[in-house]
């Protein structure tokens, strides 16, 4: 736990650091290394055990997101490109209710680009575009984070009735529940900082906080079909980089929507 703790502060100081008082292009590379090292931690879902083939796949989905960036230029097809993962984190849901067990590699190979993709390239597209896309960004992760938080803690306190036994053993919905309440914090300060309606913003965190926990489920239905207990190993109390990310990418996409809708950016 003490382990835990001392790398979310870390995590949490420097993320602050760049996103506040880094330049964009600061927050670009740390965001593209967050990303193609998730995409290493995701090859090994596919099996590929070789770190040549673990490379390749890592510049696969490091060469798709640079491409979907430069492609997508105008709010129109962005917005396309957002509704997708959206509809794709839909679509994981269903899969985790119909068939966790049904992790194929072709499968999760193309899970992974549709995950980190419209992820990385929607936080770089607030940070350069929209007015305090910055701080739109941290709250996003801020978020996420709040509502993995309250779920670790309430679930580890008093969990008993299991959301998702064949996937992720040790989740509970009281943990569910727990991290749902502390979103909801999140979100109601969110709305007094922005000055946004607090009822349409608070639904939109709770819902981004929902899609979060499909995140982190789908995340732990490709490490079951792989044999792996984490991603990796680079935080200590954590795991891997997708351990602490795979929440922020299933509700990235869908925060991004509903901001754009709320008339916050483009």
């Amino acid at each position: 736990m003490r382990a835990r703790i001392l790398t979310a502060a870390v995590l949490a100081a420097v993320l602050i650091g760049v996103l506040l008082y880094g330049s964009a292009w600061a927050a670009r590379a740390l965001f593209g290394l967050f990303i193609a090292g998730g995409a290493w931690e995701w090859s090994a879902f596919l099996g590929a055990g070789s770190r040549s083939r673990r490379t390749v796949y890592m510049l696969i989905v490091a060469s798709a997101a640079i491409a979907a960036e430069l492609l997508l230029p105008g709010a129109r097809e962005f917005s396309t490109l957002m509704l997708f993962g959206v509809c794709w984190w839909t679509l994981a849901l269903l899969w985790l209710l119909s068939a966790p067990q049904c992790t194929p590699r072709w499968a999760a190979a193309l899970a992974g680009v549709c995950a980190l993709v419209p992820t990385y390239v929607a936080l770089i597209r607030m940070i350069n575009l929209w007015p305090h896309g910055a701080e739109w960004v941290l709250f996003i992760l801020t978020l996420t984070f709040a509502a993995d938080t309250g779920a670790f803690f309430v679930g580890r306190a008093c969990g008993r009735v299991k959301l998702a036994p064949r996937v992720s053993p040790q989740k509970t919905w009281e943990g569910v529940l727990g991290g749902m309440v502390l979103a909801g914090v999140v979100g109601y300060a969110g709305s007094r900082w922005s000055g946004l309606a607090s009822g349409p913003f608070v639904t939109l965190c709770l819902l981004g906080a929902a899609y979060s926990v499909v995140g982190d489920l789908t995340e732990s239905m490709f490490k079951r079909g792989a044999g792996l207990k984490d991603s990796g190993r680079l935080f200590p109390g954590h795991g891997g980089i997708l351990d602490r990310v795979d929440g922020v990418l299933a509700a990235t996409p869908v925060m991004y929507v509903g901001l754009a809708w709320l008339g916050v950016g483009t």
